[in-house]
């Protein structure tokens, strides 16, 4: 399959209140929205916005689900994946720019560490979003470790998209990816 990088620049503005929700602060307060405007100023122009997706067939047989990457046996996502005879598969990052600085600061402004983490869950799960969203007719997305679906499926999947030489993303012995605001993804395109 064509493996394909994607771009857009439409990404939609920081969405505070997700942000706050992921740093689990409800009501935030005007230090905790200052603060936020300084993680902004500070992370926003460092974050490299990628995905890398390629299209696949689905075939299924009473055994599993053969995506031609890989053959899953994952009632979870033959579910999800009911009524579609393609998926998109995909590897998206904003980079390694929110595990630096969150790095950098865990030790001396652990909220700030925090909410530097939760803009990287916002803007990831943004990107995400935008790129779904180019495509009609589908499923929501799935991903490893899902129900059961299997973590290890991971490896599969960036072998296959070719994701640390095209995006940068990389996959470590216990499955964690670094960057980690990263997300791959199978979604699944009805008939």
């Amino acid at each position: 399959m064509n493996v394909q990088l994607y771009t857009s620049a439409d990404l939609p503005p920081v969405n505070r209140r997700e942000v706050f929700r992921y740093a689990r602060a409800g009501n935030p307060s005007e230090t905790e929205n200052a603060l936020l405007d300084q993680c902004l100023a500070e992370l926003l122009p460092s974050l490299t916005y990628r995905t890398v997706w390629a299209e696949y067939p689905v075939i299924r047989d009473s055994e599993a689900l053969d995506l031609i990457f890989a053959r899953v046996n994952s009632s979870d996502l033959a579910k999800n994946l009911r009524g579609c005879n393609r998926i998109v598969l995909f590897a998206a990052t904003v980079g390694i720019a929110p595990d630096r600085l969150a790095q950098k600061y865990s030790r001396i402004s652990p909220v700030k560490a925090l909410f530097l983490e939760s803009v990287g869950n916002e803007r990831i799960e943004a990107l995400c979003d935008l790129f779904c969203g180019e495509f009609e007719n589908t499923r929501p997305r799935f991903s490893p470790g899902y129900g059961d679906l299997p973590l290890d499926l991971q490896r599969e999947i960036l072998s296959v998209l070719d994701c640390p030489r095209k995006i940068g993303l990389t996959l470590n012995e216990s499955l964690l990816m670094t960057p980690s605001k990263s997300v791959t993804a199978i979604m699944g395109i009805k008939a």
